[in-house]
């Protein structure tokens, strides 16, 4: 087949739902983030599988990812929309009941004008100067707020994959200074604030890439799999070169693998002449630059000619593959492009 399979294990990311919800303090709920349709992996499918894991709620970036999270699980689960009341939301919110997380004091204006019956959840900034009131702004209105009764008052750490940095204390004090005594249930934790430990769960936790499998959720089970297919095979001399820009020449000859996948597909350049491939438990050098529809691979160490070649296997992850092109797991996720044949493994795969 001319096309890269991507597999994804939704059984594997109800797995780590389950896993996560564990390690949350008890009476905790623990929600599930399905953003980016769900890290690009169908969030209408990775929702189905978290609520067949237990999920009850569920976050999304924008309104309109609401709507298909809520086509795919019917009424009932909570759907909260962290970029909160945006204009022209009132209808789609209303309509699918959706549950905005408001960020700023227009915003709270606009969903108390426009449905003011409709439950909301209010973002505070602790200290990360991107989303949701500062404590001015918090102060200015605070009372407005409450007495609209809102069902949640979260914030989001800046550095809570880094387990000692100083910023996670001082977030937390400020949540604490910001929401103590309101009575309202509260949301400081994603993924990495789990691992920080039961001070920072409060009443609800948010795991996002841990469930798909990437750190800092070290013991997640692995979620996807991506197989790229062999174009061509060729032998080169001592001094040919491979790719744009020549960026790699042979020191002797070497036998080369063409692959059908490249930059389109999310398959960072920055991987040129970095990343690794795999022949069932045998590593194979990327070499030459990683184009828009084509990379090539050395395959000189192996006995046989491969019909495919393995770039997320259970030697390799993406937080391995995002060390090797100096980025993270999140952007290797997010990107792997819509030209995969996407086969989902599980029991949420319909």
């Amino acid at each position: 087949m001319g096309q890269a399979t991507l597999t994804i294990d939704l059984d594997a990311i109800g797995a780590n739902w389950r896993a996560l919800d564990r390690m949350s303090a008890q009476g905790t709920q623990t929600a599930g983030v399905v953003k980016a349709d769900g890290y690009g992996l169908s969030a209408p499918k990775v929702a189905r599988a978290l609520a067949e894991a237990g999920a009850r709620r569920f976050f999304v970036a924008l309104a309109q990812e609401g709507a298909a999270v809520r086509l795919a699980l019917g009424p009932g689960p909570q759907i909260n929309v962290l970029s909160g009341h945006m204009d022209g939301d009132a209808s789609l919110i209303r309509d699918l009941d959706l549950t905005p997380m408001i960020n700023s004091i227009d915003q709270l204006t606009r969903h108390l004008d426009a449905l003011p019956d409709h439950a909301f959840g209010v973002q505070l900034d602790t200290g990360m100067s991107r989303l949701g009131m500062s404590l001015a702004e918090w102060d200015a209105v605070r009372e407005i707020v409450l007495a609209a009764s809102p069902e949640l008052l979260m914030s989001h750490l800046a550095c809570a994959d880094e387990p000692n940095h100083t910023m996670n204390a001082a977030q937390l004090a400020l949540f604490h200074h910001m929401t103590d005594g309101t009575q309202v249930p509260r949301s400081l934790a994603a993924t990495g604030g789990i691992m920080l430990g039961q001070d920072y769960h409060f009443d609800l936790t948010r795991p996002g890439i841990g469930l798909y499998g990437g750190t800092p959720f070290d013991r997640a089970t692995r979620v996807v799999s991506l197989s790229l297919p062999v174009i061509q095979t060729r032998v080169i001399d001592a001094g040919d070169v491979v790719g744009y820009g020549g960026s790699y020449q042979a020191a002797g000859p070497t036998k080369v693998a063409t692959l059908l996948a490249g930059y389109a597909d999310g398959l960072l350049r920055a991987m040129s002449n970095q990343a690794v491939l795999w022949h069932k438990d045998h590593p194979c050098p990327l070499i030459g630059r990683v184009s828009m529809d084509l990379i090539t691979v050395d395959i000189s160490s192996l006995e046989d000619e491969p019909t495919t070649l393995d770039l997320l296997n259970p030697w390799q992850n993406i937080d391995d593959l995002a060390a090797m092109a100096n980025t993270i797991g999140y952007e290797i996720l997010t990107s792997l492009g819509s030209r995969y044949r996407k086969l989902y493994l599980g029991a949420g795969s319909r």
